[in-house]
């Protein structure tokens, strides 16, 4: 009987020991998930806590996925748009010295055909020498030595110091001095010492397409009537051609050769046509920058400077502007009038004014003048 009751006494407290560990086990489980869901709380709000955030911050950071597809995307595909660059280009001149120039020396009166020969070979030389130098030029970088660089700025991703008017492109994943934007169509960016080169080559294909699409108007009408006049009388032919033998079908009334050649024509105005409206655009927008003395992205970092203190009642002036003409000048590297002739009219390599590491009185502007 007593043998009973202290075994029936040892199973109650063993069961009495196993309810409390269970108890103590879950409210220790308990204890660590709501430690964790606390610490993970503070942490979050540590990580995301910023008294400088705002919506376009919150923006860019929901974007930074995009925004690296992008630049891997154009950092690889930089060399397939270059040489679509080439070959459209390569495209343009084969189809004029192949098509139109014979036709302009049986047609065109001597002083007609001097002009379109000068004209025409000059464009493609400027043409050619600018977009060469502004595709293997580099654009400037700050030096690796970072003792004697003065820096108005710590970059975030090179740690390093960044002079004024100096930006990272996330592309070449380098600071770029005078950095106006990265070029896919020159797989390059553009900065301090390409930056002349760009505009030059923006420039003189413009002009170039502008020639070729008023040089060659009536060519497009004269070539698209001939092809829609090819395009009838096929039908037709195809129509006789059903109710006839096969000896009795007509000879087809163009050549392959009329075919090539008025489609190639009328290729050539779409082109030039299409290519001087774009790319027309994107140069006068980059000349209004020029005049300004801005690049790209000084334009966006300068409209909010100016917001910011338009509101205090104050007025933004642009300290790298020195009037509208002398900001040409500097650009265009004209210190006396020749260069006019010498190094904007004829190809020239000649550097920038300046290191781009720091910003004194280029020679060639005479006061100095803030530009608002």
């Amino acid at each position: 009987m007593r043998s009973r009751q202290r075994m029936f006494a040892a199973v109650m407290r063993l069961l009495l020991k196993c309810l409390r560990l269970g108890r103590r086990r879950r409210f220790k489980l308990v204890r660590q998930a709501g430690q964790l869901w606390h610490y993970g709380r503070l942490c979050l709000r540590s990580l995301l806590y910023n008294s400088f955030t705002n919506s376009d911050v919150v923006l860019d950071s929901l974007f930074e996925p995009v925004y690296w597809l992008v630049d891997h995307v154009t950092r690889w595909f930089g060399v397939v748009f270059v040489a679509l660059v080439i070959g459209l280009t390569s495209s343009i001149v084969a189809i004029v010295y192949i098509c139109l120039l014979p036709l302009i020396l049986q047609t065109y009166t001597p002083a007609w055909i001097c002009w379109h020969l000068t004209y025409g070979h000059w464009n493609l030389v400027m043409i050619v020498f600018h977009y060469y130098k502004a595709i293997t030029t580099s654009p400037g970088h700050p030096p690796q030595a970072k003792n004697d660089l003065t820096g108005v700025s710590i970059c975030r991703k090179c740690i390093a110091p960044k002079p004024a008017r100096t930006h990272h492109c996330s592309i070449c994943n380098r600071c770029v001095l005078k950095m106006d934007h990265h070029c896919p169509w020159l797989n390059n960016c553009v900065g301090h010492y390409n930056h002349r080169y760009f505009f030059s080559f923006c420039l003189f294909m413009t002009m170039g397409c502008i020639y070729c699409s008023i040089s060659g108007w009536d060519m497009f009408r004269d070539a698209y009537a001939a092809i829609e006049r090819m395009k009838l009388l096929e039908k037709e032919r195809l129509q006789v051609a059903a109710n006839q033998t096969y000896y009795q079908t007509p000879p087809p009334t163009f050549s392959f050769r009329q075919r090539a050649f008025h489609k190639s024509v009328v290729y050539l105005w779409v082109l030039c046509s299409s290519v001087a409206l774009a790319l027309g655009a994107l140069t006068l927008w980059h000349a209004a920058l020029i005049t300004r003395g801005e690049t790209s992205i000084e334009r966006h970092i300068n409209r909010k400077e100016r917001q910011r203190l338009q509101k205090k009642g104050k007025v933004f002036r642009n300290p790298y502007s020195y009037g509208s003409w002398d900001n040409w000048k500097v650009f265009l590297g004209v210190d006396v009038p020749r260069h006019w002739l010498t190094r904007v009219l004829l190809p020239s390599p000649h550097l920038p004014h300046g290191t781009g590491l720091s910003w004194e009185l280029p020679p060639c502007v005479r006061e100095p003048l803030l530009a608002i």
